[in-house]
């Protein structure tokens, strides 16, 4: 049913596939003369404020704002909760441009310009309105100047929503600006250009992000000192979340499911119109996290083991607690057979190829029958079945039986490779699970390794073999992936035009780097880009030069303890010192290429494109400083070599908080994930080499007592036993006679 194809990383010579071959690049605006033609997708030339009519020019256009005064924003009580969301952004919005707040009103006054947000009706709306091509249409839209109004027409109501979100950002609005820092160009009188804009479907009918390990976001903290992970993370990140993902046009999101789950975070969601979905082991929405840790199995009669042989019915009441908890909301539900823990469902011992399938499908199909029977009528429920782990091979091998109404959803390698791919769709519709960031072993939680290149080749992949009913992108908190997670949203839009030849990675970060940082730094940065795509081409390059100081400072260790060492490879020094150099040249370009750019533009640049290399270049000049120390006889001279180490490291403590402005304030601390030792760590050399000094070579760097498995039993609530035990899982039971 699919392949394994997972060759070279990020290769610039993008593979040609027949998305590429020949496309011509389909233009999805109808705009006359004065409107700019650029889409999203074409990557060609700055979109940010560019139906902006220029102040002095021949007046044209409509004017949204003037000295204090302008129009106002008409949204009719019947429209969505996803529509009344988007005016409200739009509104402010054109008071952050032009210091004037619309007020949003249920019909129009007449006495002042107005913005109509409308979900196609058979009336009332301008003959220009493209009816035909917006009729029965999925999230399809079209922006209109008419008789000095405008209208903003969706052939559903997340396609008006995302004509608001559309206009926002041609009015300058950075549709990323919470983690850019962005504000817009102010224009205290606002005039939109003359506009006829039409947007078609989207290529992904599902698209969104994934929140997982939300390890640095604020709550309160452990014994440990890092954040409570099981603790409630405030309402406004996910509020940033999920407005993020609304500005790009995206439809679905995911929040981290091993955390306490607090239902106004899902009915937000839903309300601002987006699809809840989750992770593939939280099936039915029913939060496995908390089975045991907050109560729930008790809650819903689900009994004590999670044994589909012996305890059917409470497997079956657990998930239907799910359903019943999210059924009136707008939601993907995620179905099949999973550990309690995520991890692979624990068959008894000998069960036959057969009958798991068997099971495989009988849970699928209750699944499926329990949630059409829960949720209310006017619902039409989706399911997805990611076939993640274990379940791709036995899919592969024709184990599962999946039914037909049931999304398939490929996973790639955890690192941006696809691990398989539908030859052909059979009954099935397909999807993707991608990841730009991930926890586990090859960890991408402090920065961006999966390239624009690796990203445009994959997605070429994707959307020749069909997989494009789905695509839910792991992003964890999203800030340090921004780039990336752009270049998605605008691939699942409209994939064609956005991979068309030749080279759209190249196309992407040409347009990435004048759209962010002008037309006169544009081409230094894009260079500063080439440089980080080349030096941090894979996710453990981010702590080469960590690693290789951690190797110099055991030997170090044995020195200044008596014991036997051995000085570093003299080819490895010969890599430190040639990566020293890369680094070193990379970052001075970057420096040249924000000496051409505003403060807003050098911080963003810094945080985006400088950072990751000198978590890198750092650690890896304190590495040859104490090689250097490992080869000196005298062992006074190599003792003050050692703390001459402390300068780089020094330094990159400094430039890390640079980075952790407001609301980032905290943003690389240490966490469960990111603990003393751990490799994503970016303080971890700095700490080794402190404690090293100050115990004269004696001590080194360990995590506090705990670190991994802490009791956080005092933090909960209710006397629910938070990590309390697990799921019993039984090992020995033997099959049953009967099938169900």
């Amino acid at each position: 049913m699919g392949n394994g194809l997972a060759n070279g990383r990020d290769s610039r010579t993008v593979l040609r596939t027949p998305v590429q071959r020949g496309a011509a690049i389909v233009v999805l605006t109808m705009c006359i003369a004065g409107t700019s033609k650029a889409t999203a997708q074409v990557w060609s030339s700055p979109i940010r404020g560019s139906w902006v009519e220029d102040a002095g020019a021949s007046r044209r256009g409509v004017v949204l704002a003037s000295e204090g005064s302008g129009c106002e924003i008409v949204v009719a009580p019947r429209e969505n909760s996803a529509v009344r969301q988007a005016a409200a952004f739009l509104a402010a919005d054109i008071g952050k441009i032009s210091g004037y707040t619309p007020s949003i009103v249920p019909v129009a006054t007449g006495s002042h310009i107005a913005i109509h947000l409308v979900t196609l009706s058979d009336r009332g709306l301008p003959a220009a309105v493209l009816r035909d091509s917006l009729q029965g249409r999925w999230e399809s839209y079209q922006i209109l100047t008419a008789s000095q109004n405008v209208w903003l027409v969706g052939s559903d109501s997340r396609g008006t929503a995302y004509a608001a979100y559309t206009l926002s950002e041609r009015l300058g609005i950075d549709p990323l600006y919470i983690w850019t820092g962005f504000t817009p160009a102010r224009h205290t009188t606002l005039v939109l250009k003359q506009t006829n804009h039409f947007v078609s479907a989207p290529s992904f009918k599902y698209r969104g992000l994934f929140h997982d390990d939300e390890d640095i976001l604020p709550r309160p903290f452990e014994d440990t000192g890092y954040p409570l992970r099981i603790g409630d993370v405030p309402l406004i990140w996910y509020q940033r979340f999920f407005e993020t993902a609304l500005r790009l046009r995206m439809n679905m999101v995911a929040p981290y499911a091993r955390a306490h789950r607090r239902f106004e975070v899902q009915t937000l969601a839903s309300d601002w119109g987006l699809f809840y979905t989750s992770h593939h082991y939280d099936i039915l929405l029913s939060n496995p996290f908390g089975m045991e840790r907050f109560g729930l199995a008790r809650a819903r009669n689900a009994g004590k083991s999670w044994d589909w042989f012996g305890n059917r019915g409470g497997m079956l009441n657990y998930w239907r607690g799910g359903v019943a908890e999210n059924r009136q909301l707008d939601a993907i539900w995620p179905v099949g057979l999973r550990g309690a823990e995520d991890r692979p469902y624990d068959f008894p011992r000998g069960t036959s190829d057969s009958v798991e399938a068997a099971v495989f499908r009988a849970v699928v199909d209750s699944q499926i029958a329990m949630t059409k029977s829960v949720v209310p009528a006017e619902k039409s429920p989706v399911f997805a079945f990611t076939l993640y782990s274990e379940m791709l091979d036995k899919f592969q091998r024709g184990i599962l039986d999946v039914p037909a109404n049931v999304i398939l959803v490929w996973p790639d390698d955890n690192d941006g490779v696809m691990r398989g791919l539908p030859n052909a769709p059979g009954r099935w519709k397909h999807g993707v699970y991608y990841h730009l960031a991930y926890f586990g072993a090859q960890a991408k939680q402090v920065t961006h390794a999966v390239s624009p290149y690796r990203v445009a080749r994959e997605f070429a992949r994707i959307t020749d073999a069909g997989a494009n009913e789905y695509a839910l992108v792991n992003v964890s908190e999203l800030r340090d992936f921004v780039m990336e997670t752009r270049m998605i949203a605008d691939i699942t839009w409209n994939g064609r035009t956005a991979l068309a030849a030749p080279d759209p990675a190249a196309r992407f970060v040409r347009w990435w780097s004048e759209e962010y940082f002008g037309a006169s730094a544009g081409p230094l940065a894009d260079s500063s880009y080439e440089d980080y795509s080349r030096l941090i081409d894979r996710f453990d390059q981010l702590w080469h030069g960590a690693d290789r100081f951690q190797d110099a400072l055991a030997e170090l260790h044995k020195r200044f303890t008596g014991l036997p060492f051995r000085s570093l490879p003299l080819d490895t020094v010969r890599m430190l010192e040639r990566r020293d150099r890369e680094l070193q040249s990379a970052v001075t370009r970057a420096e040249r290429a924000a000496a051409l750019m505003s403060s807003e533009q050098r911080q963003f640049h810094f945080d985006n494109a400088e950072l990751g290399l000198l978590i890198d270049w750092r650690p890896t000049q304190a590495a040859l400083l104490l090689a250097a120390a490992l080869t000196e006889p005298d062992s006074a001279r190599a003792w003050k070599m050692v703390e001459s180490a402390r300068l780089p490291l020094e330094k990159l403590e400094t430039e890390i908080l640079r980075a952790e402005w407001p609301p980032f304030d905290g943003w690389y601390r240490k966490t469960w994930i990111r603990r003393e030792t751990k490799p994503s760590n970016v303080h971890r050399s700095y700490e080794q080499l402190r404690v090293f000094i100050s115990s004269g070579g004696r001590r080194e760097l360990v995590e506090p007592a705990g670190a991994a498995h802490p009791d956080l039993r005092r933090f909960c609530t209710d006397g629910n036993p938070c990590s309390g035990p697990k799921a019993e899982i039984p090992g020995n039971v033997p099959p049953p006679r009967n099938l169900p």
